[in-house]
């Protein structure tokens, strides 16, 4: 077998690891999304009930089985929540996900088998119990993916110690003055007052007797209250800026349409903050999973859809069947191979550049489809190294005309680099 075939299997096996790799990802994604949903269903299905199943029901006192009704629902929710962490690869979701789903599973043993619809009996708890540990499974096995960190600014953090910091006042406040209070008998008692006055329900079964309750009654009011209003807004703002960025970055679907004959840039790095700089002349979307990045880029009026590059999805809405030339460019070579075997699905003509990260991946990109491959490290090291042999102002000419030059004056300074 001659070298060139070995690379062609080397590329096509680096290639179908990657796939299966996503694929592993993904399924074990989708059976959290399914425990969540079966967490809630069985949680509303015990609420309430005076009755339970569960094969551990004999073994569990009857309070903690009714606590489990609201709890699940709780759990399920949260588990919910924890998927879009786990779609971006984040590790604080993973870590999450990970105790949470024995916490479902035990639930399931301990409630309702199933629940009774039109005279049938459907089961949820079985199904519940064991999707959940193929799910801990398939997250234990996919650990390295998610290795994507959650930082939170410093604004957020302050926004959240302020809730923690209110309810905590309140909550302690309302147990040491529960002899001015109707309805404080204990420590849940008064973390439900801090609660529902922080949050401006009150519901009137707990109310302040003597002077010093009514006056701490007040404070905690305006401190949870403000806190509240606060923390939310600069907690919820990202979040909800994210989330219609995930949709259509800064772009409404009018604009999306407008796109011809543009380029498409997936990933951001330091590398590809050149090539973004350069292409401010024409037309051109960047398509990153990065929410941070993707933020500063619209703060310089960037165009950016925030989702994985190698998903068809972004790619169709970024308009790759009019788009002239896509540059991959991630940092990560396996994320641009999958991220080229699409788009070059999508759209057979167009025209795909590649930026290896590695030398010896060159070909492999080839093979996944990208018409022009470039290393930047190999061009960089030739540079140095003509520069170190004496060639400096050749190489200072040859880098000069590269960064400001158009393509004429770019041949000729090669043509007077390969001269002298």
């Amino acid at each position: 077998m001659s070298s060139v075939d070995e690379e062609f299997e080397e590329a096509g096996r680096s290639v179908r690891r990657a796939s299966r790799s996503l694929f592993r990802v993904r399924a074990a994604i989708g059976l959290v999304t399914v425990v969540a949903l079966l967490s809630i269903v069985t949680g509303i299905i015990n609420i309430g009930g005076t009755e339970t199943s569960g094969l551990l029901s004999a073994y569990v006192p009857q309070s903690v089985e009714q606590a489990f009704g609201f709890t699940g629902a709780l759990t399920g929710f949260i588990l919910l929540a924890t998927t879009a962490g786990l779609r971006r690869g984040v590790r604080v979701a993973w870590g999450i996900a990970v105790v949470l789903l024995p916490v479902t599973a035990f639930q399931g043993l301990v409630g309702s088998t199933g629940v009774a619809v039109a005279g049938r009996t459907i089961p949820v708890a079985t199904p519940l119990v064991a999707l959940s540990v193929l799910s801990l499974l398939g997250l234990l096995i996919n650990f390295r993916t998610f290795d994507r960190e959650f930082d939170l600014g410093t604004t957020q953090l302050a926004a959240l110690a302020a809730i923690v910091g209110a309810q905590v006042y309140g909550t302690a406040g309302a147990f040491a003055l529960q002899d001015g209070f109707t309805g404080v008998d204990s420590l849940t008692d008064a973390f439900y007052f801090a609660l529902v006055t922080a949050s401006t329900v009150g519901y009137g079964d707990v109310t302040p007797q003597t002077e010093t309750a009514k006056l701490f009654a007040m404070s905690a009011l305006v401190i949870g209250t403000a806190s509240f209003a606060v923390a939310l807004g600069t907690l919820l703002t990202p979040a909800i800026e994210a989330r219609l960025a995930e949709a259509l970055g800064t772009m409404n679907e009018s604009r999306l349409e407008l796109l011809d004959d543009h380029v498409i840039v997936v990933g951001f790095s330091d590398m590809t903050e050149p090539i973004i700089e350069e292409l401010g002349r024409v037309d051109f979307i960047v398509i990153t999973r990065d929410e941070e990045k993707a933020r500063r880029l619209r703060n310089r009026d960037v165009d950016v859809v925030v989702a994985d590059p190698s998903d068809e999805d972004p790619l169709r809405q970024a308009g790759i069947e009019r788009a002239r030339a896509l540059v991959a460019a991630t940092d990560d070579d396996a994320q641009d191979a999958l991220a080229i075997l699409t788009a070059r699905e999508l759209n057979p003509d167009l025209n795909i550049v590649a930026a290896a990260t590695e030398r010896q991946n060159e070909k492999k990109l080839k093979r996944a489809g990208a018409d022009t491959v470039v290393s930047p490290a190999v061009i960089g090291g030739h540079l140095l190294a003509q520069s170190a042999l004496g060639g400096g102002t050749g190489v200072e000419n040859f880098a000069a005309h590269i960064a400001e030059a158009n393509e004429e004056e770019i041949a000729a300074a090669d043509e007077e680099l390969a001269e002298e």
